[in-house]
């Protein structure tokens, strides 16, 4: 016998007399399974070149800066994208070298809002993907993408939207005796066209915007203005975690309330994170001040409030409405004016910054689609300024 043999056959001897462990049972293997799953779940997402030098098969959160879309093993196109298949992120924007960017599969479910054909403007966004890490396109990359997320929380503004200005709106003869007219005079036949509505009770705007503000990816849920996040529809009240109504145009501003008619009128009511409504409070709308933290995007200071750029044109517009509606003789006169600080005058400023507003955020398809919504379904009224953003410079 060889010596290698002869110290092969000792080494098995010697490790036949070690004693063996027993076996986890079966609840201690599910708790170290379920321990390793929590951990894994609370971790920091990997970076782009931990994920590409991790191609094991494992389940994991990668975080990166979308930077085009894969159609190669070695190429990635950054515009004319061909369809919503597939992404490709890298530590950051602007990166061409494809050893260092991964490819992450975008499944059926998830391709009408992180897609890029339908989505350009994801480009230089930082998103998490989760998933499994191995080869895609012959590339590394993540695959059975199980979700995909800005990582800074929040959603895409509009998915499945597009985020230019949505088709122009046919409302028939619903603006019949406008032509020609601007100024006051426009101002005035407006008025007479949208105030033929129905008024709703406060109890019923609650069933009303699970309606006009449901999301377009999950009818579940709705879409708040101010942190552009969706919340379940059934999450509506007063508390922390809660959706709320808010009166874009603040009900103090008139003393109006909630009282049936300008404090029930979907047309300015939106939801809105409790918090973030209590933070926005009954400011004036102007450019500046501090960021929400809760709401990245939004601003203020002592006495305005700045909406994210994706809604500017939608608040503007909502006040417009009602300068435009709520006219002397109705219950309370709103006016528009140049100031901010307005109190508990049926005044709303800074007219200069919404018309800026307005031009800046034309509407889009979310926008439109819940104009069509009130008025087929809720309040047989349209907000003008929705279907002909023009007359915003004719009036004022």
């Amino acid at each position: 016998m060889s010596r290698t043999l002869r110290r092969l056959v000792g080494l098995a001897g010697a490790a036949a007399l070690v004693a063996v462990p027993a076996l986890p049972s079966q609840a201690a293997r599910s708790a170290t399974t379920q321990s390793t799953s929590s951990l894994a779940a609370t971790a920091a997402p990997l970076g782009v070149s931990a994920a590409l030098g991790q191609q094991d098969g494992s389940t994991q959160t990668v975080r990166g800066v979308v930077v085009g879309q894969p159609t190669a093993s070695e190429r990635v196109v950054t515009s004319g994208f061909p369809n919503d298949y597939a992404i490709a992120i890298a530590a950051s924007a602007g990166e061409t070298d494809t050893s260092k960017i991964l490819y992450v599969q975008v499944p059926a479910a998830l391709r009408s809002q992180w897609g890029l054909a339908s989505n350009p403007d994801l480009m230089g966004q930082q998103v998490d993907v989760t998933g499994a890490l191995e080869a895609y396109f012959s590339h590394p990359g993540v695959k059975g993408t199980s979700s995909i997320a800005l990582a800074d929380g929040s959603t895409p503004e509009d998915p499945g939207d597009p985020e230019e200005p949505g088709e122009p709106t046919d409302p028939g003869s619903y603006y019949d005796g406008t032509a020609g007219l601007s100024g006051q005079a426009l101002k005035e036949e407006l008025h007479g066209i949208i105030s033929n509505q129905t008024v709703l009770s406060y109890s019923q705007v609650w069933e009303g915007l699970k309606d006009v503000d449901e999301d377009t990816q999950d009818t579940s849920s709705v879409r708040l203005l101010y942190s552009g996040t969706t919340s379940p529809k059934s999450n509506n009240g007063g508390g922390v975690d809660n959706w709320n109504r808010e009166h874009v145009w603040a009900k103090s501003h008139g003393d109006f309330g909630t009282s049936n008619g300008p404090g029930t009128d979907l047309h300015h009511l939106r939801p809105t994170d409790v918090t973030v409504n209590s933070a926005r409070g009954n400011l004036d709308f102007d450019n500046g001040g501090s960021e929400n933290s809760e709401a990245p995007g939004n601003y203020a200071d002592g006495d305005s409030w700045e909406p994210r750029d994706a809604v500017k044109g939608d608040v503007a517009r909502m006040i417009f409405y009602m300068s435009v509606r709520y006219e002397a003789g109705d219950m309370v006169d709103l006016e528009v004016n140049d100031r901010v600080g307005n109190g508990s005058a049926p005044y709303m400023g800074r007219v200069s910054v919404l018309k800026q507003w307005s031009q800046q955020d034309p509407p889009d398809a979310f926008e439109q689609r819940r104009n069509e919504r009130i008025y087929a379904n809720w309040q047989g009224n349209r907000n003008p300024f929705i279907d002909h953003p023009e007359w915003v410079e004719s009036i004022w």
